[in-house]
């Protein structure tokens, strides 16, 4: 189905990596999440955000840390960071991304909203469990939110007001509203976007969705990660729907993603690319 807006003034605005760069000078992206039940959840947000940027530094529960030493040499782009070393890390990121595999615990709620009021001015992406135990007082425009219906619906429950999403969209903060159509809400923009398929209501597909908009985020403005990030998943879900129909999962997601956003980028800003 085709879009109703135009995608190619976003398009126009990814920024490649100039031949002069060094590591560092293109992202860097802090992720926290992960947790004894969900311990392999972050690994898609990870894995997708490794190919956007030039650092991803990963912080969990220290019982899901031993797990991600073990795996890292496998299959992960990224450096480990214990948690009492966590401020340092934080400091030096682009980006944090706080969410994915987090579970409902008061150990959750501790770090996602001391982490906000510590670092008003950090730009950071909120997704999954942090989603459902977040003070939404706390967002500004620095941050971006990708839920699904319910769990926007938890964090409009905590917003006493007539029209709590009103007032959610006051604070500043960018929302992702992830569906069979993409809602995209930030300033006075509303975006919706198009595609996807069945195959992804699998899990993990949506840490995918966070990871790549977290590391679009790193170098780009709200609206063109929020944007080119959902665009962007929804067209590696229908690429893959034409090799295995419904039949992929998270992993395959995030395999085809690169290949998906430097086709589509081609597509839209052709001789611009050499």
């Amino acid at each position: 189905m085709k879009q109703n807006f135009d995608l190619k003034p976003f398009f126009e605005k990814i920024n490649l990596p100039e031949s002069s760069s060094h590591k560092g000078q293109n992202g860097k992206l802090m992720v926290i999440g992960g947790s004894d039940l969900f311990h392999a959840a972050s690994r898609w947000s990870l894995d997708v955000a490794s190919h956007f940027v030039d650092m991803v530094f990963y912080s969990s529960t220290p019982e899901n840390n031993q797990l991600i030493k073990e795996a890292k040499q496998n299959f992960w782009n990224g450096i480990v960071v214990e948690r009492d070393n966590l401020s340092n890390y934080i400091a030096e990121a682009d980006v944090i991304l706080i969410g994915p595999g987090m579970t409902r615990t008061p150990d959750t709620t501790l770090i996602v909203n001391d982490i906000i009021k510590n670092y008003p001015n950090k730009k950071m992406v909120i997704d999954a469990g942090a989603l459902q135990m977040v003070d939404p007082s706390l967002f500004n425009k620095n941050h971006l939110i990708t839920p699904h219906q319910q769990e926007l619906q938890m964090v409009l429950e905590k917003i006493q007001a007539e029209n709590p999403l009103s007032e959610l969209k006051k604070t500043g903060v960018g929302i992702l509203l992830k569906g069979e159509v993409d809602q995209v809400y930030f300033d006075d923009s509303q975006i919706s976007v198009v595609g996807g398929n069945s195959g992804m209501t699998k899990g993990g597909t949506g840490d995918v969705l966070s990871g790549l908009v977290a590391g679009l985020y790193c170098s780009h403005d709200q609206l063109t990660s929020l944007v080119i990030g959902s665009y962007v998943n929804k067209r590696a879900g229908e690429a893959l729907y034409e090799i295995m129909g419904p039949y992929f999962n998270a992993t395959d997601l995030c395999s085809v993603v690169p290949e998906v956003m430097w086709g589509e980028l081609q597509a839209f800003t052709g001789s611009k690319i050499s």
